[in-house]
């Protein structure tokens, strides 16, 4: 993938490109890279040229302070919810804790709270009554008793007005933008002002919201990554970096950054060196890329739960092969805690059984904090074993020689669970093979089969079993609250009790399902949006192939003449009449090219329009054949290659930077009951249909800047051309340029100004070379373009 943005986004050469055409893929794992890989797009980024003042430091210790506040805040309203539970006023428990669960969701006292059936059952009720009201009146009026609310689902955290406070006692309006047309209005409306002193204040005050704009996203960074990015969890620290671990292989991923300020505040917060922001030179979705390949296919153990995905997105059918041997494997049923603490004391005592009848055990956690728990655990037991997880990747290969051992323990992350073959040592297949336990049910129940695939490999004997808790994330937040709550109230669970039945694996099952429909959407929206781009970036990048490739770049150069002076001419139409005006149109080709052309030379008042841009054209043209006569014609194409490919990849990157800003702000939409993804459609075509006009007018006013010759050998050429007559012109670019006398120069022309109307149109702009709309298959210059 990166290959591909590098071969088409970067190379400045056709030989610098490794990768041929994209005929036939077979990937391995395909459920990995093409499912839980498909959210993360494929980056390649750089230094921005203009960098951002995030002051990340600057506020760290105001949300370090605002976080210890709320802190305190939850575990008052938890004292207050128990005293009023022993009270027996469970309604007003209900409310208090409800708070404390908007406000911090892992609250200790919250979780201790909530392993009583009727603390649960009065959360759920104060729950519904609020989200009853549809105006959500009351719920709004409780958060704003916060000072800021979290929601782990969708990984949002918002400042309440008393956090705001907080943040800035002495400035209310610190966290509100002002209205820049209004102020705009009333600036204009201020006979006291010049025009410049009014443009300057429009300046200063566009400057200021900027700013302010920007201090509320360093703000809302740091809030995300102090409530709900945690150490060990989401990332871990290393040689004084942070380092995302990838949810799903629980492995470090290596120059891997999150975006939008995200990971320069996580780096704030842990205190380490604050790496400088970003920007994106090339991207594209792995959806994307793979679609790209004529034939696709892919081998994997657990495609069959995502068969509708992989029909939707890629057209591809998932078959099933018989195993070659059947399986011996023994998946027992879920067993269910109230607690993680009871959760992880009974696996523990599964492991020292298990470990004293000498089988081998493989102990499956979802995160590096819960298996360092683990570790500690075992410890105190004094039980040996073996930790893989992000922290000791690089002792991997060893640790999982050993894993299959008789009387081995490994304490694992994800990064066990795909692709790793543990082989059973002598004797352990008559003690029952290798015992997986997994400490929880991830999101997917995919990565769930493939941690239980680690055992009963090609027929060997095996056991697995996975012990949940009510309290573990996926419970929490996806977990039906309600049938939870009733089975704990119908079982009377007590301590350490645990609960085991078919039809509770079935429960949790349902939980994964939702979590995966959610994700399936949250990459089906991603797939709509990068479409969009999809399309744009095919043209884009072929048209770059053409530029690289082509053996005759002039001609692409010529090309661009007759398509980029009318667009750099539409200016100068009168706003009434729609005709071109002809002091302005000497204005603009005389300062973006060495013309010097005068109203008697040009004659522009005695042809009409269609005339005197062909006439314009063939000037910049034949002045473009004089220079092109001077330059090292061994070079000379080296640099118009160099001319195009420069505009094309900085109007990309600045056209990237635009469509992320156009993505962040189009959901504003739903308030005016509008689909998002339609405006976000349209806007992106006139975006997009906007940047192909500036990449023709960009070239066109670099022709005259670059040159292959000295400079001075550069600047006599340009004085040539610009104090040759046009009828003289013509003839110097048919002989080479060989008289280059400068007969009396141009006289100076007025400067004229052009009316600031602009020019509206009802179609896209077509290109003179463009195919012409009528369905002709000609070009529009020699169709309907004559007229």
């Amino acid at each position: 993938g990166f290959d591909y943005l590098r071969d088409n986004g970067m190379a400045q050469a056709a030989d610098h490109q490794v990768q041929r055409n994209h005929y036939f893929a077979l990937i391995d794992e395909v459920d990995s890279v093409l499912i839980d890989e498909a959210r993360t797009p494929l980056i390649i980024s750089g230094p921005v040229t203009v960098r951002q003042d995030q002051q990340f430091d600057l506020y760290k210790s105001a949300i370090q302070n605002l976080h210890r506040k709320q802190t305190q805040l939850c575990n008052d309203l938890a004292q207050e919810a128990k005293k009023a539970l022993d009270a027996g006023d469970a309604t007003e428990a209900g409310l208090l804790y409800y708070k404390v669960k908007l406000g911090m969701p892992r609250n200790r006292a919250l979780l201790r709270a909530m392993e009583n059936p009727e603390v649960r059952r009065a959360i759920e009720k104060t729950e519904l009554e609020f989200y009853r009201d549809p105006q959500k009146t009351a719920l709004f009026a409780l958060k704003e008793e916060l000072f800021f609310t979290l929601d782990p689902k969708a990984h949002e955290a918002e400042l309440t007005e008393m956090g705001r406070q907080v943040l800035s006692p002495d400035d209310p309006q610190a966290f509100v933008l002002p209205d820049l047309s209004e102020s705009f209005s009333v600036i204009d409306g201020d006979d006291s002002l010049t025009d410049k002193q009014k443009a300057s204040t429009k300046h200063e005050l566009q400057t200021q919201m900027a700013a302010q704009a920007e201090k509320m996203h360093t703000i809302s960074q740091l809030m995300k990554a102090y409530t709900l990015y945690e150490k060990d969890v989401h990332y871990v620290v290393e040689d004084n970096r942070v380092m995302i671990v990838d949810e799903n292989t629980g492995r470090k991923m290596a120059g891997r950054r999150w975006s939008d300020g995200l990971h320069q505040a996580v780096e704030a917060k842990e205190n380490v060196t604050i790496e400088g922001e970003t920007q994106t030179y090339a991207t594209i979705t792995i959806q994307n890329y793979f679609r790209l390949y004529e034939k696709l296919g892919g081998m994997t153990g657990t495609a069959e739960t995502e068969a509708a995905e992989f029909h939707d997105i890629y057209k591809l059918e998932v078959l099933v092969v018989p195993t070659n041997r059947p399986i011996a494997r023994i998946d027992l049923n879920d067993k269910i805690f109230k607690t993680q603490r009871e959760k992880f004391k009974a696996v523990i005592e599964t492991v020292k059984e298990r470990y004293l009848a000498g089988q081998p055990i493989l102990l499956g956690t979802a995160s590096v904090e819960s298996s360092e728990v683990l570790a500690r655990m075992l410890q105190r037991e004094k039980i040996p074993h073996a930790v893989l997880n992000a922290k000791f990747h690089l002792q991997e290969a060893e640790i999982v020689s050993r894993a299959g051992q008789s009387g081995s323990v490994t304490v694992a992350t994800n990064m066990a669970g795909r692709g790793t073959d543990i082989k059973l040592g002598e004797g352990v297949a008559e003690k029952g093979g290798l015992f997986v336990i997994g400490t929880e049910r991830h999101r997917s129940r995919r990565v769930d089969r493939q941690l239980r695939g680690r055992c009963s490999r090609q027929g060997d004997p095996g056991r697995s079993v996975f012990y949940v808790s009510f309290e573990d994330d996926l419970m929490m937040q996806f977990g039906a609250a309600e049938r939870m709550t009733k089975m704990m109230e119908r079982f009377g669970l007590e301590e350490g009790q645990e609960l085991e039945h078919p039809w509770l694996n079935k429960s949790v099952e349902n939980a994964q399902k939702k979590v995966e429909s959610r994700d399936y959407l949250s990459r089906k929206h991603i797939l709509e949006y990068d479409d969009v781009m999809n399309n744009q970036r095919s043209v884009v990048y072929g048209y770059r192939n053409e530029v690289l490739q082509t053996e005759d770049p002039h001609a692409l150069i010529v090309e661009i003449i007759e398509e980029a002076l009318p667009v750099m001419l539409d200016d100068c139409l009168d706003p009434e009449t729609g005709r071109l005006i002809p002091e302005a149109a000497l204005q603009v080709v005389n300062t973006h090219f060495p013309l010097g052309l005068t109203t008697e030379d040009a004659g522009l008042d005695s042809r009409d329009d269609e005339e005197n841009l062909d006439f314009l054209i063939s000037q910049v043209k034949a002045a473009y054949e004089v220079k092109t006569n001077h330059e090292d014609p061994e070079r000379v194409e080296d640099l118009e290659r160099w001319v195009i490919l420069h505009s094309i990849d900085q109007l990309w990157q600045e056209h990237l930077y635009e469509m992320d800003s156009l993505r962040e702000s189009i959901g504003n939409y739903r308030y005016a009951q509008k689909d998002p993804l339609v405006e976000y459609k349209h806007s992106a075509y006139e975006l997009f249909v906007g940047l192909m006009d500036r990449i023709k007018t960009e070239v066109l006013g670099n022709l005259f800047r670059t040159t292959t010759t000295r400079p001075e050998d550069f600047n006599r050429v340009l004085r040539g051309i610009q104090t040759s007559r046009p009828d003289v012109l013509s003839g110097l670019a048919a002989d080479g340029g060989a008289s280059l006398a400068p007969p009396a120069p141009a006289q100076n022309m007025p400067e004229i100004q052009i009316p600031k109307t602009p020019l509206r149109r009802d179609m896209p702009k077509v290109g003179r070379n463009d195919p012409c709309p009528c369905g002709s298959g000609k070009k529009f210059k020699a169709c309907c373009g004559k007229s």
